[in-house]
């Protein structure tokens, strides 16, 4: 099968990325990954990734194939990720692929997890397929990575993919001075925020938003197959138990800095209603209590499976987490209104110099609805190429 009918053109590549999208919210921690299979008489069958331990993209496209009583023997499979080759929830995609009688297998982004590595187009090549990995700067290439920008993070990085998410009025306020901040943003750019928890495998905030806004920070304004997993950072265990965060649907870790013996009967009490309390103390500075160490946290919740980590939380927790550079993009609602003095997106000064700031990148400026979405990143981190 000769390049242009096994590519099909630009425009119809790009939309494997958009049936990779499906999968967002369903398959985390597994990355989000399309299949397409052309088959020698032209059909085509696609398929995504399921939930964690169901099918893959490529068993997917081959069941759909199959269902139609096809015959995928000489058929091209186009993959956005490297096809798996070993035994994980699920049996290899390699081997499934290599029954199925294909040809050729067009791969958009080699996949980093040690278990793979490369290992999947080599077992491929090893079966006599023609294996044909895209150039790094290919469209689809590109929309792959960024697609799966938490998982290559967690799998290089042994990080999530920290995004701090703010709503603000135009001159950078989130809050009266009075602490007063529903709504500054209108209903679209509400929606647009919950389509951005839904990616997210976990959603932090901090103490003092839980005592002052009680959030309960699930999806709600959008569909998602699941709920992310809601983290708080709570050095003293002051979260009080009839907090909305504690209740269904979604689950909640409480990562905490204070005294075990101490708080025993709080974290009984927190036990009986299914929160996990984890212990994360930091260095303890003089004259201030023990605090959470960020850094670790943002490591445990990796190994918790957490791909993309998605912040709302006060000035504060902003700061700190901008501080000790565990920030890797911000997605910022901006409002058009002025609110004058107030609270500010994040406590990181005060500074002497111009120099002191948080440098960023802008990488897009969205009209919402009445608002405007803005994405920026710290330059010269992880993007999903390292």
């Amino acid at each position: 099968m000769n390049d242009h009918h096994s590519l099909s053109g630009l425009g119809d590549l790009l939309a494997l990325d958009a049936l990779a999208a499906q999968a967002t919210g369903l398959s985390e921690p597994n990355p989000r990954v399309a299949c397409r299979l052309i088959l020698a008489d032209g059909q085509v069958f696609e398929g995504h990734t399921q939930q964690a331990g169901g099918p893959h993209a490529e068993v997917m496209a081959l069941r759909a194939a199959r269902a139609a009583g096809a015959d995928t023997q000489g058929s091209t499979a186009i993959v956005t990720l490297e096809p798996c080759n070993h035994h994980g929830r699920t049996p290899p995609c390699c081997d499934a692929l290599i029954a199925a009688g294909v040809a050729r297998v067009v791969v958009a982004l080699a996949d980093p997890n040690p278990l793979v590595g490369g290992q999947g187009l080599a077992r491929l090549r090893a079966a006599g397929i023609q294996v044909e990995l895209l150039p790094t700067e290919h469209p689809l290439t590109v929309a792959t990575r960024e697609r799966n920008i938490g998982f290559l993070s967690r799998m290089v990085r042994g990080l999530p993919w920290v995004r701090m998410k703010m709503a603000a009025s135009l001159d950078g306020t989130t809050a009266l001075s009075n602490g007063v901040s529903q709504w500054i943003t209108a209903e679209t750019a509400r929606t647009d925020g919950h389509a951005w928890r839904a990616r997210a495998g976990a959603i932090l905030t901090g103490i003092g938003t839980v005592l002052e806004d009680d959030p309960r920070l699930d999806v709600r304004l959008v569909e998602t197959a699941q709920q992310p997993l809601r983290v708080v950072v709570d050095s003293r265990l002051e979260l009080p138990l009839d907090a909305r965060i504690i209740a269904p649907p979604g689950a909640l870790l409480v990562y905490t800095a204070s005294d075990p013996a101490a708080t025993a009967p709080k974290r009984a009490a927190l036990a009986d209603q299914g929160v996990t309390v984890i212990d994360c103390p930091g260095p303890v500075r003089p004259g201030s209590h023990a605090k959470v160490d960020l850094a670790s946290l943002l490591q445990d919740l990796a190994r918790r499976g957490i791909n993309e980590l998605h912040v709302e939380a006060g000035h504060k927790l902003n700061g700190s987490l901008l501080r000790e550079g565990l920030v890797d993009e911000l997605l910022l609602y901006l409002a058009p209104k002025l609110l004058g003095p107030g609270m500010g997106l994040a406590n990181i000064g005060p500074l002497t110099e111009l120099a002191q700031g948080v440098e960023l990148e802008f990488v897009e400026a969205t009209p919402v609805g009445r608002d405007l979405r803005v994405r920026a990143r710290l330059p010269g981190r992880f993007d999903g190429q390292d």
